[in-house]
């Protein structure tokens, strides 16, 4: 498996970053698009890596927010053939709401009929290719994590703290176990190894790979966050994005080399 991380926050060359994340996989002869950040900066860098996005087999979609889901449209200008894979209710609804005032974090609306024969919406566990599966959040009261968040989603005219239905896990099988990616982790990361693990009882999980989420949480809610993840035994944390730097110190001290910062150009190689 060959992971590549097209577009985040950060950059430690001459690629250019934003607020998004989008990452390139090559895993079993197939290439794989996690995401495509917020616009048409992570093809951008694709090509001066030198990796045209005409080849990849899938895209994934790992929930309805413009900065995850706004570069579809480059994608699909430089890919005529791959699909994108999304949740069955992922919609144009999704909102940053505090008091009376709300922000518009949705898809690019208009977005989801444009783009319909680019698009497949799935349910439930779902096999993309042997080897990789597409899953869901299985925790009940989630909600309650998306009012704390400010994340609402707008349906029929009324306001409802976000459940996550829209996010998913991209999941691979890997010899050294599970590997996960979670683009924003906003159920929780230990909520989504859990998930993944009750799903997958007979496999070890591995890694997550995305954003955790973190940036605008206390210091006490990283810690103990930091120490629900050691609790699961999962090897490897590789985070950025939405987790913000500050975090990313707390991260470090309590999880050590198990915790790595990503970065736009980033590669990382784990045997098939």
């Amino acid at each position: 498996m060959h992971i590549r991380v097209l577009i985040d926050n950060i950059t430690r060359n001459e690629l250019k970053s934003e607020w998004g994340l989008a990452a390139l996989i090559r895993y079993g002869g197939n290439s794989f698009l996690l995401d495509a950040g917020a616009g048409g900066r992570f093809a951008e860098n694709a090509e001066a890596m030198g990796y045209g996005l005409d080849t990849v087999d899938y895209g994934v979609l790992s929930h309805a927010h413009y900065d995850h889901a706004d570069g579809m449209a480059e994608f699909f200008a430089r890919n005529d053939r791959a699909k994108f894979y999304l949740r069955r209710e992922a919609g144009e609804n999704c909102y940053s709401r505090k008091w009376i005032f709300s922000k518009y974090i949705g898809i690019k609306k208009g977005f989801l009929e444009a783009f319909d024969n680019r698009i497949v919406y799935v349910d439930g566990d779902y096999s993309l290719a042997p080897g990789v599966s597409l899953i869901p959040h299985k925790t009940k009261g989630m909600e309650k994590i998306g009012k704390h968040a400010g994340m609402y989603v707008r349906k029929n005219g009324s306001w409802t703290p976000d459940c996550f239905a829209h996010e998913q896990s991209l999941v691979f099988d890997t010899p050294r176990g599970l590997m996960i990616f979670n683009s924003c982790s906003h159920g929780g990361a230990d909520n989504i190894i859990r998930e993944v693990g009750e799903t997958y009882p007979q496999k070890k999980i591995y890694g997550l790979f995305g954003g955790l989420h973190l940036y605008a949480s206390s210091e006490s809610e990283v810690r103990q966050l930091a120490a629900r993840i050691r609790d699961t035994g999962i090897e490897k944390i590789y985070t950025g994005h939405c987790t913000g730097e500050r975090a990313m110190k707390l991260l470090k001290e309590e999880l050590g080399d198990c915790a790595e910062q990503i970065y736009a150009g980033m590669e990382i190689e784990l045997p098939e």
